[in-house]
This record gives C-alpha cells, sequence and structure tokens, in this order.
C-alpha cells in the first residue's frame, strides 16, 4: 500500500475517534439518572467542578498567553539557522512557535474539561445503574471514562497532524524535514499547561481528601461520604478536576510530546532513506501519528467487548478490553511497520527485511505497557502481597503501617528501573540491527514509545473510570441509596483505586521511553543549529565536566524539591480545610442527626482559592529551572539536566504513586473485611487497625495523587521546554 494512503488515513482516524466519543456521551447522558436525592447531590458536585476549572483554566490560559509572547520573542531574536530551509529564520520561526505553543496549550485545556464534563455527567448515572446491574455500572462508568480517553488522544493526533501540514510536512523535500523542528511549541504549551492543571487539581482533590478523612472518619467517626462531613462535596469535586481534568491534560501532553519527538528523530532516517533512494522516504517522519491512528480504532474496538457476569470480579471485566486493544494494536502494528518501513533491497542483520525489527520495536513497547500495568495491579490492588502487608502492619498502629508502606513504595523502583531498561536495551538493539545501524537504533526507541501509546486511549478511559465510581460511590452514600446499590459502588470504587494507579504506572512508563526519545530529539536540535553554523557537532555528555555535573545535581534537586512543595501546598490547604469542618461540625446545630445542613459551598471555596494560589510556586521552579541551567551553564549542561532529571523523576514518580496506591487500597482491604485478627475474626470501619490505614492513606493522598502525577509532567516539561529553548542555550 501506498504510504500516502496511510497518511490520508491519519485525520480519518481521528475524526472517526471524535464521533465514536460523542456517541459513547450520547449513550450515557440518555441512561437512568436514579432518584432525586442522587440528581441534587451530582448537580452540587458539577456546580463545584464548573467553578473551580472555570477560575483555574482562566489562571492558565493568562499564563499561557504571557509564555507564548516570550517564545515569540525569544525564538525571532534567537533563531537563525535551526532548519534546512533557510527561509524559515528569525521572526517567522518565533510566530510558528509561539502559535503552536497556543493551540497546543489550548487543545490541552479542552482536553480537561471535556474530561471533567463528561465524569460529573456519568457519576450520577453509574450510581443509578448499581441499583440495578454491577456490568451496567461497569459498562456505564467505562463509558462516560471512554469518551475523554477517545477526545484527548484524537486531539492530539489531530492537533500534531494539522500543526504539522501547516508548516508544509505533507509538501516533501526540506519542508517535510522541517515541520517537526517547527513544531515543539506544540508538546511545549501542552507541557506547561498540564503542569499547571495536574499541581491544581491534585492539590485541589487531596487537600479536600485528606481533610474530609480526618476530621470526619477519625475524629468524628462517620463513614465516608458522609452527608454530615463539610467536606465530602470538596472531596467528590475534587476528583473530577484531578482525576479527570488533571490527567487528561497529562495524557494529552504525554501523546503529543512523543510524536512530536518520534517525529524529530524520524528525521535523521529520512536523511538516509533519501540519500539510498528508498521509496517514499517521508514515511519515516509520519509513521508516528499512523501507528496512533491505528491505535484508536483498535481501542473502538475493544469497547464492545466490555462485557461480562454479574459475579465477575470487575477488573476482570476491564482486562478483557484491554487485551483485545494490545492485540489488535499488534496486528495493526505488523501491517503498518511491513508498508511504511519498506526499504527496497536493503535488510537487516541474517537478510530479515528492515520493516521486521521495527514491528518487533513497537511489540517491545506494548510488551512493556502490559508490564506496567501488571506491576502496578501487583503493588496495588489487595489480592496480593504488599497491599495486605501493610493492612497486616496496621494492626499495630499508624507508625508500622506507615513504615510498611514506604518500603512497598521504594521497593516497586526495582521492578520499574528492570522494566523501563529491558525495554530501551530491546528496542535500540533491534533497530541497531535493522540495516540503519546507531540511528536504527534511537529510532527503535522511539517506535517501542508508540507501540506503547497505541493503547492510550483505552488506558485514560480506566483512568477515569476511577474517579467516575467513586463519585458514584459517594453519590450512593450521600442519598442513602440501598444497600445493594452501595456494595456494587464500594466494590466499583476498589476497582477504581486500581486502575487509576496502573494509569499513573503506565504514565511513568511511557513519560520515561518518551524522555529518552526527547533527549535524542534534543541532541538532533542542538546539532542542526551547530551544523548550521559550521560548529562542530555534540557527540556525546560528558558528566565530568564540572558544568555538566552541577547540572545534573541540580536536575535530581527539583525532582525532589519540586515534590516538596506540592505536598507541603496539599499540606497547607488541608489545614484550612481541616479547621472549617471542625468549626461547622461545632457551631452549626444539627449536623450529627441530619437536622442540619453543613456549609459544603464554604469549603469549595476555601479548597478552590488555596490550590490555586499554591500551585504558584511549584509551577514556576519547574518552567525556570532548565532556562536558567541553560542560560548560565550552556546547552552540554542542559542535556547532563535532562539525563539525571529523567531517572530521578521516574524513580521519585514510582515510589510515589504505587506507595499511595498500596496505602489507599490496603484501607479498602480493612473495610471491606478481609483483615483478621489472631482468632479469626473480622476487623473492620472503626477498629484501631482502620483508623491506622486512614492516617496511612492520608499520607499517601498526596503522594499519588499531586506530587507523583505531577512528576511525569516535570519529566517531559524539562525536554520539550528545553527543545523549544535550545537556541537560547547555544552563545
Amino acid at each position: 500500500m501506498n504510504p500516502e494512503l496511510l497518511q490520508a488515513f491519519i485525520p480519518i482516524a481521528g475524526l472517526l475517534a471524535v464521533g465514536f466519543a460523542i456517541y459513547l456521551a450520547r449513550d450515557v447522558l440518555s441512561r437512568d439518572t436514579g432518584t432525586k436525592e442522587m440528581m441534587d447531590v451530582s448537580a452540587t458536585i458539577n456546580e463545584g467542578a464548573v467553578a473551580f476549572i472555570k477560575r483555574q483554566y482562566t489562571t492558565i490560559g493568562l499564563l499561557a498567553i504571557a509564555g507564548s509572547v516570550v517564545i515569540f520573542a525569544i525564538i525571532s531574536a534567537l533563531e537563525t539557522k535551526s532548519v534546512a530551509d533557510t527561509s524559515h529564520v528569525g521572526v517567522d520561526i518565533g510566530i510558528r512557535t509561539g502559535g503552536a505553543f497556543l493551540i497546543g496549550a489550548a487543545c490541552s485545556m479542552a482536553c480537561g474539561i471535556i474530561g471533567m464534563l463528561v465524569s460529573v455527567k456519568a457519576n450520577v448515572r453509574v450510581a443509578s445503574a448499581a441499583r440495578r446491574s454491577l456490568v451496567e455500572a461497569v459498562q456505564v462508568a467505562m463509558r462516560g471514562g471512554a469518551v475523554s480517553g477517545f477526545l484527548v488522544v484524537a486531539l492530539s493526533l489531530l492537533g500534531v497532524w494539522s500543526i504539522f501540514a501547516i508548516n508544509g510536512g505533507l509538501s516533501g523535500g526540506d519542508a517535510t524535514k522541517d515541520a517537526p523542528f517547527l513544531i515543539v511549541g506544540y508538546g511545549f504549551g501542552a507541557s506547561f499547561v498540564a503542569l499547571f492543571a495536574q499541581l491544581g487539581g491534585g492539590i485541589y482533590t487531596k487537600a479536600a481528601d485528606v481533610g474530609a478523612d480526618l476530621v470526619g472518619k477519625v475524629e468524628a467517626g462517620i463513614p465516608e461520604d458522609d452527608p454530615r462531613n463539610a467536606g465530602v462535596i470538596a472531596d467528590l469535586v475534587g476528583d473530577n478536576v484531578g482525576d479527570c481534568a488533571g490527567r487528561g491534560a497529562d495524557l494529552f501532553e504525554s501523546t503529543a510530546a512523543e510524536n512530536i519527538g518520534a517525529m524529530i528523530l524520524g528525521v535523521a532516517v529520512y536523511g538516509i532513506a533519501s540519500a539510498a533512494k528508498w521509496p517514499h522516504p517521508e514515511a519515516w517522519i509520519f509513521f508516528p501519528l499512523v501507528i496512533r491512528a491505528f491505535g484508536l480504532l483498535s481501542t473502538i474496538v475493544a469497547m464492545f467487548f466490555i462485557r461480562g457476569k454479574e459475579t465477575e470480579n470487575p477488573m476482570n471485566i476491564l482486562n478483557r478490553g484491554y487485551w483485545v486493544t494490545t492485540i489488535l494494536s499488534a496486528i495493526s502494528l505488523a501491517f503498518v511497520t511491513s508498508q511504511m518501513m519498506n526499504t527496497g533491497s536493503t535488510t537487516g542483520d541474517n537478510g530479515i527485511a528492515t520493516w521486521v525489527y521495527f514491528f518487533g520495536c513497537g511489540v517491545v513497547g506494548l510488551a512493556t505497557s502490559i508490564a506496567f500495568v501488571y506491576i502496578t495491579q501487583y503493588y496495588t490492588a489487595g489480592n496480593f502481597r504488599p497491599v495486605r502487608e501493610i493492612a497486616e502492619a496496621s494492626k499495630t498502629g499508624p507508625g508500622t503501617n506507615i513504615i510498611s508502606g514506604m518500603a512497598v513504595g521504594f521497593e516497586t523502583t526495582f521492578a520499574t528501573a528492570l522494566t523501563i531498561g529491558a525495554a530501551l536495551l530491546a528496542s535500540n538493539w533491534l533497530g541497531s540491527h535493522s540495516g540503519l545501524g546507531a540511528v536504527g537504533g534511537i529510532f527503535g526507541t522511539a517506535v517501542a514509545t508508540m507501540g506503547m501509546l497505541m493503547t492510550t486511549a483505552y488506558v485514560l478511559a480506566m483512568d477515569t473510570f476511577g474517579p467516575i465510581t467513586d463519585n458514584a460511590g459517594g453519590i450512593a452514600e450521600f442519598s442513602r441509596a440501598e444497600k445493594g446499590a452501595r456494595d456494587i459502588t464500594d466494590r466499583l470504587d476498589a476497582v477504581g483505586n486500581t486502575t487509576k494507579a496502573l494509569t499513573k504506572g503506565y504514565a511513568i512508563a511511557s513519560a520515561s521511553l518518551a524522555a529518552f526519545l526527547l533527549f535524542s530529539a534534543y541532541i538532533n536540535k542542538v546539532n542542526l543549529i551547530l551544523g548550521n553554523r559550521g560548529e562542530a557537532p555534540m557527540t556525546s555528555v560528558n558528566l565530568a565536566d564540572v558544568n555538566v555535573f552541577v547540572a545534573a545535581l541540580i536536575a535530581a534537586m527539583l525532582v525532589y524539591f519540586f515534590s516538596s512543595l506540592a505536598i507541603r501546598a496539599v499540606g497547607t490547604t488541608a489545614q484550612a480545610i481541616i479547621v472549617e469542618v471542625r468549626r461547622q461540625f461545632r457551631e452549626i446545630p444539627g449536623i450529627m442527626d441530619y437536622t442540619g445542613r453543613p456549609d459544603y459551598a464554604r469549603v469549595v471555596d476555601i479548597t478552590t482559592r488555596a490550590a490555586l494560589r499554591e500551585m504558584m510556586l511549584p509551577g514556576a521552579v519547574a518552567v525556570a529551572t532548565p532556562i536558567l541551567v541553560g542560560l548560565l551553564l550552556g546547552y552540554q549542561a542542559v542535556a547532563g539536566l535532562l539525563m539525571v532529571g529523567t531517572i530521578a523523576g521516574v524513580l521519585l514518580a514510582t515510589v510515589l504513586n504505587n506507595g499511595g496506591g498500596a496505602w489507599d487500597n490496603a484501607k479498602k482491604y480493612i473495610e471491606s473485611g478481609h483483615l483478621l485478627d489472631d482468632d479469626g475474626n473480622v476487623i473492620g470501619k472503626k477498629s484501631f487497625a482502620h483508623q491506622a490505614a486512614v492516617v496511612g492513606d492520608t499520607v499517601g493522598d498526596p503522594f499519588k495523587d499531586t506530587a507523583g502525577p505531577s512528576l511525569h509532567v516535570l519529566v517531559k516539561l524539562l525536554a520539550t521546554i528545553t527543545l523549544v529553548m535550545a537556541p537560547l542555550f547555544i552563545r
């Protein structure tokens, strides 16, 4: 098949995915909304979520506009010859880069808003479905989550393809080779918004969660999501603005930045293909977009396999769809590589066709995503040793619970590092034996990343499934639904905790692979500028150079300091919520016997203002640090910052994500009645062990839902900001 036909398939697949998302949204919105009490709670959650999103994105939007102006000014003044076509210079590149930054920022904001709006409409419908059927509740929650998943990936794909086309990427020759370098601003804009969206939403959701849990469950001794707790509505709002809006923006920037990085690496192969007169050399540049398009189609098919039995574990139902997505993606990968990586007479080692090696690289990426799904399940699901170990430690108090949870979090780095290392080594080895040498090795890691991202839409759907079911449980509890409905929402909530953890594992794995390819893209960008200026290229990064070593030290510091600021922001905001909830219990008569109504709106307002205020400092530190390092220490030092920042960020995010998820599900494990004492009696809610587990979960909350996810964005932000600002660092 002519690769140009496959290229034409990119916008078609993107639009099909948007259409399918609209179909799913209509299906979810047509479902029963339950009782009047359920609808009242859902409306209150929706009101709080919309108010926060408006205030947050107004702030972020103003920051993005200011950022685009700064980028335009810097690039216009410094960019002279970073592309082959010397007509693209100065102000022209500044306009293209600043405009791409704004478009990327706008698309990222749109993804966050869409994900949140669908979630707050789906939650009450899941609560209503739980009154009738577990399978129906799973399907409604997953379809609601899939709306966000499909729109995020489709908008990312269509955005990158459109800007690639606008910059002449479809016309061939130097224009095709230059286009990926002219759209890096799009990835930077997406990363910029994602960082603040993840920070603001994460601070909001976890501060509300911590405040509501400590005062309600520990001090007042009332159930989770009890309507007498003034912090509950803020907590339910937080599930949407953090886990839906924040994660939607996170994975949008992941897919956008990684596509651009892979396309930049494809430029190097394009040069080899053109010199060797291979057919359709431009196919190597837009190959990542075609792969993503087929991944979307595979996920559409998989959505029709989400079915099962009432007695079945809901996680098995979701895993069935994931396996269908993965298998169809592997088949699609074989087809696309065989059609687009046809080199004519050139073969790899042992006479094997070049495309077979790159197909193997893509399979490595798919295998890595599978590995991380099951590694995360092992460390965060109640069926396995780590969560049960933390639950057992809770019998002797909060101290031993926290010690055990920290040990589990640190332990997870072992499997993470080995899996990422194996994926990079395997994909690099396959690519370097494809007949393209070292260039093929680097491009092989890009193909592995693209293979992993083929399942992004389904994984994001599973992620959004988590906050939807969490909200559904809160609505069921708040409206005093029948016990059968609450039993089903509790089961879905426990599964939702695991699916949210899975997405974090998937996000950090993709961030690590992407950071490597974006690091390689940074080297390519620097060498293109140096080459056009007649200077020697950068062939290695020397850690023995004092500037590089200092930059690496700063990178590791940044990861920990940034996490400290994010966690402290949650603590500061939670303190204000705790004081307010205690005040309401003390001063509003009738709360405990349901004759008085808490002031939910005041808690939501306190949380909103505090979250927006507290997100500014860690965001500013993350953006400013790589720029200052580049200005003061030079472009070689920036390369060291990228390398060490990626390593430190990936490992610490793993500790925070999996440790926090394990703490959360250890609490759920006890609440579900699975923990027994020495005489075989159930240790359940309101027990000493349960109180200890709540304290552990409180520690884990800002780990897994604020600092950890924000580190995913930080790792990729370091890469995208240095790609855009590279001319500033080369003096």
